[in-house]
C-alpha cells in the first residue's frame, strides 16, 4: 500500500482500511477525474434538496417569537429534518460496509442530507436573518481556498500532520457524545448551546470549525492517492460520500459559530 495511505484520515468514511483488499489489476478503475465528477454531482444534489426543504420549511410556519427568540416549527417541518437525518443516517451506514453499492446509496445519501440540512438551516434562518447564506459562503470558500493550497502544496499532510488531525477530530466525536447523552437527562454541554456566546464557547465553535476545515486536506489527499492505486470504479462515488460527509460537518459547525456570534448582539 502507498505509503500516504498507511496513516488514518480524520474522516471515519475515509481511513486506511477502506481501499486495501482491492486488486490493482481492474480494467474499470477509479480515476481522478472521476471522483471529481461524482463529488460536483452529489454536491449538486445536495444543494438542491437543500434549497426544496428550506423553502418547505419556511413556508410551513417556521417562525421565530418570544423575548429569547424561540423558535417554533411545524410538525411537517420537524418531520422533513427527522426522515432526512435518520435515512441519511441508515444510507451512509450501507454505502460505508457496502462500499460496490455507493452507485446508489451515495446520490439517495445527498438527497435525503439536503433535505434535512435544508430543514435545519431555516430554523437558523428564522433565528437570524442572512445566517444561512453567510455559512454557505463561508464553507464554499474554505473548500476552495483549501483545496487550492493543497493542490500548490502550500499545506501539505505530513504524517504527523494527519496524526494530529484524526486525534482531534477523535477528541471532538467524544465531546459530540458526551453532550448528546447529557441532553437526554437535561441540558447538553455549555459549549455546544448555540445561544452560549461565551469566550469559551465561540471559541470551542472556532476550534471545530478549523479542524473540520483541515479534514478536507485529509480527503484530498486521499482520493487522490487513492485513484492511483487502481480500485474499484464505484469507489470514485465512496470519495465523494467521504468528501461531502466532511462538507456537512463544517457547514453545520458554521452555522452553529454564526448562531453564537448573532446571540452577542
Amino acid at each position: 500500500m502507498n505509503q500516504h495511505l498507511s496513516f488514518r484520515s480524520g474522516n471515519p468514511a475515509l481511513n486506511s482500511k477502506v481501499f486495501k483488499n482491492f486488486s490493482e489489476s481492474s480494467s474499470n478503475t477509479m480515476t481522478l477525474n472521476g471522483a471529481v465528477n461524482k463529488t460536483g454531482i452529489s454536491l449538486l444534489l445536495l444543494l438542491l434538496f437543500g434549497c426544496f426543504g428550506f423553502y418547505f420549511t419556511l413556508n410551513s410556519g417556521v417562525k421565530v417569537v418570544g423575548i429569547n427568540g424561540d423558535t417554533v416549527i411545524t410538525n411537517m417541518s420537524s418531520s422533513l429534518m427527522i426522515l432526512g437525518f435518520i435515512v441519511g443516517f441508515i444510507l451512509a451506514l450501507v454505502t460505508i460496509f457496502k462500499k460496490h453499492l455507493s452507485p446508489y446509496t451515495v446520490p439517495a445519501y445527498a438527497i435525503f442530507e439536503g433535505l434535512a440540512l435544508g430543514a435545519i438551516s431555516a430554523f437558523f434562518s428564522a433565528m437570524y436573518d442572512g445566517i444561512v447564506f453567510q455559512a454557505v459562503l463561508i464553507t464554499s470558500s474554505i473548500f476552495f481556498t483549501l483545496l487550492f493550497l493543497y493542490k500548490t502544496r502550500i499545506i501539505k499532510p505530513t504524517e504527523n500532520f494527519k496524526l494530529g488531525i484524526a486525534a482531534a477530530t477523535g477528541g471532538i466525536f467524544i465531546v459530540y457524545i458526551i453532550n448528546m447523552l447529557m441532553s437526554f437527562f437535561g441540558n447538553g454541554l455549555p459549549v455546544m448551546d448555540i445561544n452560549n456566546a461565551s469566550i469559551y464557547s465561540i471559541g470551542f465553535s472556532l476550534v471545530v470549525v478549523v479542524i473540520a476545515s483541515l479534514n478536507l486536506v485529509l480527503d484530498f489527499d486521499f482520493i487522490e492517492e487513492a485513484s492511483e492505486m487502481g480500485v474499484p470504479k464505484y469507489m470514485e462515488w465512496y470519495g465523494a460520500f467521504g468528501l461531502m460527509v466532511t462538507l456537512v460537518w463544517l457547514y453545520l459547525e458554521i452555522l452553529r459559530l454564526l448562531a453564537k456570534l448573532n446571540s452577542r448582539r
